[in-house]
């Protein structure tokens, strides 16, 4: 809430909260620190949050209302979706015709009071309220979340309640082999309740900005958790008796066999509405307690990312750019699975997408969709793999190859041929840093001059959680700069961060501010969205040598970073000094 400076003193001093001298002592901390005055009136205790509010809502003239002991109906509460509500901290409470009573930290945001009325087509009537009172609130969604599972569920387990009287009162085998189970699982799938349960759990997870679903069956129950910016967070229990509808419905949407429990499946179907566009990757394994499922959301409505906008700089950058424009050789990915190698392969196309060249990629799967490229998908069932959809591109008079993984020793020698004979060739590989790709390629039996001859420049990342729009600043103690040794050279990064002009001025680690995650109304955890942290390798003539010479991962990466290559972890800590995330997210991401 933005209340006048003088408003709020006159107010104050009218009500002897504080004197005159407290007033401009408390003023001039807050222009010193950045802090509010109001932070600084609650934490010298003149005044409870909750007075403060209402004070604020008195001034300002907008009518004040406590939610902390309510229970709001669920039918009003979900006019609002539970991420808008938590992101902006606004409650649908109260409707009275076409008017619609919501509670808000801050009624002055116009922008979500605009997008509530037009998707509610409703007026909207703000009123100011407590943390604690949306905190209370927020809570309820859960309870209705599980509400309306628990009515599909209820409504689902009558069906196969009938299911299974009707195949009771059926006297001969011939007529129960005739029901089939196929049959059984696609009328499940194709049944009201399995469908509204599986469409909940999509849309919950695309409103959360979710990468991933897991579905994992347990003994008594069914976990289900969404991954968000790289974490898994529990998002619902439903009962074990949901687990083959949801399996059944998710099989019917991938086009997989219904009938098949024993061996995993891949499927893959797309989902659109008016907000929205994504593509769904399913993996389905057996385990013990049934069969597990992995959704990948892919959204196809996504903008494309500039290489500055993933987290590159500098000499870092310089360098893919200039060895990307060359017109023949090899770059490479490397990293863990998720770690957005394939983004940053499509960043890099997307530079290099111009009429004058023929792109061709061989890709499993094909993530996103680019125009003028020519996008072929693996298909392993009917003999299309990596090797042979290479062999295939190369005969396309292609002048770009895109490699969406280099797995096999076949693969990787018609990557490296592809490079010789006049094509620049991009591709990934599971790697944990960059220099780790050279020794990974020997071990596919690529001869060492033919490595040395076609590798242009290798790229290791891992992607980092990034500060929403809050941080607290700190210094390191100490006991954490010794323990930070542990992990890498801080005279070194220290060098690195005078040379960025972020800490010219320092003398020693100490004198460094690094930041913590804060939370906020739009992100609880404080984090919101990634960056990657990354290594980059160019082939210099001594890098060829060590090549020749059949050197270990080690000697390559002493030799690239006495030549100034910036490893992950020096990245990641220029990043966290630039306020960017924090020192923990960077060994968190680093030790995994």
């Amino acid at each position: 809430m933005k209340v006048e400076p003088r408003q709020l003193k006159s107010f104050l001093l009218d009500t002897n909260i504080i004197n005159e001298s407290q007033f401009k002592e408390i003023k001039k901390r807050a222009e010193k620190t950045g802090q509010k005055i109001s932070d600084i009136l609650v934490a010298e205790k003149f005044i409870n949050e909750s007075n403060f509010i209402k004070l604020e809502a008195y001034v300002l003239g907008i009518p004040f209302v406590d939610l902390e002991e309510e229970s709001v109906p669920s039918d009003i509460l979900k006019i609002i979706p539970e991420p808008i509500a938590r992101t902006h901290n606004i409650i649908a409470f109260r409707k009275t015709g076409k008017d619609l009573e919501v509670a808000m930290l801050d009624p002055e945001d116009l922008q979500t009071i605009d997008f509530i009325k037009k998707k509610a087509g409703l007026k909207i009537l703000p009123r100011l309220t407590t943390p604690k009172s949306i905190k209370n609130v927020l809570q309820q969604y859960q309870k209705t979340l599980r509400a309306e599972f628990g009515d599909i569920i209820t409504t689902q387990a009558k069906i196969v309640g009938r299911k299974e009287e009707k195949i009771g009162v059926i006297k001969s085998i011939k007529e129960k082999k005739e029901l089939g189970e196929k049959e059984n699982l696609k009328k499940t799938a194709e049944e009201l309740p399995v469908i509204r349960i599986v469409d909940t759990l999509l849309k919950h997870a695309i409103l959360q900005r979710s990468s991933d679903i897991h579905i994992e069956p347990t003994e008594k129950e069914v976990i289900v958790r969404y991954r968000i910016d790289g974490i898994l967070h529990d998002a619902m229990t439903l009962p074990k008796q949901a687990a083959s509808g949801i399996v059944a419905r998710i099989k019917v949407l991938s086009n997989l066999k219904l009938d098949e429990h024993r061996l995993p499946q891949d499927g893959r179907f797309k989902i659109e509405s008016e907000d929205y566009k994504y593509s769904i990757r399913v993996s389905i394994l057996p385990i013990f307690g049934g069969e597990k499922i992995v959704m990948r959301l892919l959204s196809e409505t996504s903008k494309s990312f500039s290489l500055e906008e993933l987290g590159l700089r500098g000499n870092t950058l310089e360098d893919i750019q200039l060895n990307i424009r060359r017109p023949v050789g090899m770059t490479l990915v490397t990293g863990p699975t998720g770690s957005g190698k394939t983004t940053t392969l499509y960043a890099i196309l997307e530079i290099l997408n111009t009429p004058e060249v023929n792109i061709s990629t061989i890709e499993d799967p094909i993530e996103y969709q680019i125009p003028r490229i020519n996008q072929t998908q693996v298909k392993a069932k009917i003999g299309l793999t990596f090797a042979n959809g290479l062999r295939s591109l190369v005969r396309q008079d292609p002048d770009i190859i895109m490699v969406g993984e280099i797995r096999d020793n076949e693969t990787a020698s018609l990557a490296i041929n592809a490079a010789l004979t006049g094509h620049l060739v991009l591709s990934t590989l599971h790697t944990t840093n960059a220099a780790g790709a050279i020794p990974r390629l020997l071990d596919m039996k690529a001869e060492p001059f033919l490595i040395s001859s076609t590798l242009n420049i290798i790229i290791a990342q891992r992607l980092i959680r990034q500060f929403c729009t809050d941080k607290k600043p700190y210094k390191l103690k100490a006991s954490e700069i010794k323990n930070l040794e542990e992990y890498c050279d801080l005279k070194k990064i220290l060098e690195i961060l005078k040379k960025e002009k972020i800490a010219k001025n320092s003398q020693s680690f100490k004198d460094i501010e690094f930041y913590k995650s804060k939370a906020s109304k739009e992100c609880p955890d404080g984090y919101k969205g990634r960056i990657g942290i990354y290594e980059v390798l160019s082939i210099t003539e001594s890098i060829k040598e060590l090549i020749m010479k059949g050197a270990t991962s080690d000697q390559i990466q002493e030799q690239a970073q006495r030549e100034g290559m910036r490893t992950m972890i020096e990245d990641g800590f220029v990043k966290a000094a630039q306020g960017l995330t924090s020192i923990e997210e960077v060994l968190r991401v680093i030790k995994e």
